[in-house]
């Protein structure tokens, strides 16, 4: 791996909750700032802000990242610019978590370059699914 498993959730972590905080507050200025340059050069904070409108309009809280362990779809990896490239999802219900994110080395350290969060329904087991309909 590029990096320890270790930095790869504080990546995915910081990143997240600062997203669900600059969504809350409405304010997207910490996590523009706290990206890499080419990802200020491209992302206003009011980018942001439209960018991740639909999240905030239904107050999705992203808490469920700082509890949970993210599962991978892809092993984290770099690509041939060197960017760093973290997928997956948080299981949480009834909506997962999911994240594809890049971070790029800017003053020796990793910092955001692209972020896209999407929180589809989440899959349940077919265990879940059983138990479920047995109670109904």
């Amino acid at each position: 791996m590029p990096v320890s498993l270790e930095q790869a959730l504080y990546l995915i972590r910081s990143t997240l909750l600062t997203l669900n905080d600059a969504n809350r507050s409405g304010n997207y200025t910490v996590l523009h700032d706290l990206a890499a340059p080419d990802f200020q050069a491209n992302n206003t904070a009011a980018d942001l802000g439209q960018n991740f409108s639909d999240l905030r309009h239904r107050n999705f809280d992203l808490y469920g990242v700082a509890l949970l362990a993210p599962q991978f779809t892809e092993a984290p990896a770099l690509d041939q610019n060197g960017l760093l490239h973290l997928n997956g999802f948080f299981p949480t219900q009834p909506q997962q978590i999911r994240f594809d994110l890049a971070f790029q080395v800017a003053a020796g350290q990793w910092r955001l370059f692209a972020i896209a969060v999407a929180t589809p329904e989440a899959v349940q087991s077919e265990a879940a699914q059983t138990a479920r309909s047995k109670h109904q």
